[in-house]
């Protein structure tokens, strides 16, 4: 009776790759349950400071200026992540003046000026140690 229980029984060849096969089929055919991962180096919604308060608010935003040092030089600014050139239509409206800190935009005999964002509290750009 020990031998029966011992006794190894032989799969016929097609069991193992239909098996697998099943498996395959199986795990396909069940709907993937995909979610959204939260990037993990994306700062809490409370402390992204990527957007000012009113950014929403419909008003043009100056990102940036960049003025060639050289007379004559080149102007270019950022307006809404949109680069500009002293001359250039932005939204309907020319691109009139640039200084270090303001870009004018006229549009017939109005005229908008846009001034680059105060710098944040002393401490901004300093590391944690120097503060």
């Amino acid at each position: 009776m020990d031998e029966a229980v011992n006794k190894p029984t032989l799969a016929p060849r097609w069991a193992t790759p239909l098996a697998t096969l099943s498996a395959t089929l199986l795990l396909a055919s069940l709907p993937a349950a995909a979610q959204t991962l939260a990037d993990p180096t994306r700062p809490p919604a409370a402390l992204d400071t990527s957007r000012p308060a009113g950014a929403g608010d419909g008003l043009a935003r100056l990102q940036s200026v960049l003025i060639a040092p050289r007379a004559g030089g080149r102007h270019v600014a950022v307006i809404d992540g949109e680069t500009v050139r002293l001359g250039d239509s932005f939204r309907g409206a020319r691109v009139a003046r640039m200084t270090q800190t303001e870009v004018e935009l006229v549009r017939g005999r109005e005229r908008q000026v846009l001034r680059l964002d105060p710098p944040e509290a002393t401490t901004a750009g300093m590391t944690p140690a120097a503060q």
